[in-house]
């Protein structure tokens, strides 16, 4: 069974941080890519940040030298290190393996529940 349950989440001011977790099945964590992902309300989820079984890192432009994806294999765990943070990063954010080659977010079948990032003064 596909377990993924995030956490870390909260209300933070502009230029504050945030570290979210994800707690992940081994099924799912120790063959895969992770990412971690998010979405706005009435908009499509967008990925955020992947990091590959190896530690790869790769980033969407938006957070940039802001944000940090790493994963602590022995402990099945995604993490984002979320600094400076701004306004436009409030959204829920979900994590999940990476989709296959060509394959696209939509093709992902099972989500957590998210943990929702709320940056305001």
């Amino acid at each position: 069974q596909v377990q993924l349950v995030e956490s870390g989440g909260g209300l933070v001011q502009p230029g504050g941080s945030l570290r979210l977790s994800c707690a992940a099945s081994g099924r799912i964590f120790r063959f895969n890519g992770m990412a971690w992902y998010r979405q706005v309300p009435g908009k499509q989820r967008e990925l955020v940040a992947t990091i590959s079984l190896l530690g790869r890192t790769n980033y969407t432009d938006s957070v940039k030298g802001r944000f940090t994806i790493s994963r602590d294999n022995a402990k099945n765990t995604l993490y984002l290190q979320m600094n400076s943070l701004k306004p436009e990063d409030t959204a829920d954010y979900y994590c999940n393996r990476v989709p296959a080659p060509g394959a696209t977010i939509g093709s992902l079948q099972y989500w957590g529940q998210g943990t929702q990032v709320l940056v305001s003064s």
